[in-house]
């Protein structure tokens, strides 16, 4: 990725979307290339930890 302002990122605090990455390491997700990715950054994570946990049940 090139300037870092270019850069989105998600903040788990305040469920905002952050160009530049602004607030502390610990509040975000990313940097995802566009503001539109960053907005489903949780939702995408919350996804995955789903199908994982459903991948694991069936391995059992």
């Amino acid at each position: 990725m090139s300037d870092e302002t270019e850069q989105f990122w998600f903040n788990t605090d305040t469920r905002q979307v952050e160009v530049g990455r602004r607030s502390d390491w610990s509040h975000l997700m990313g940097p995802y290339p566009t503001r539109e990715a960053a907005q489903h950054a949780l939702e995408k994570a919350e996804r995955r930890t789903q199908e994982w946990d459903e991948e694991d049940e069936r391995r059992r």
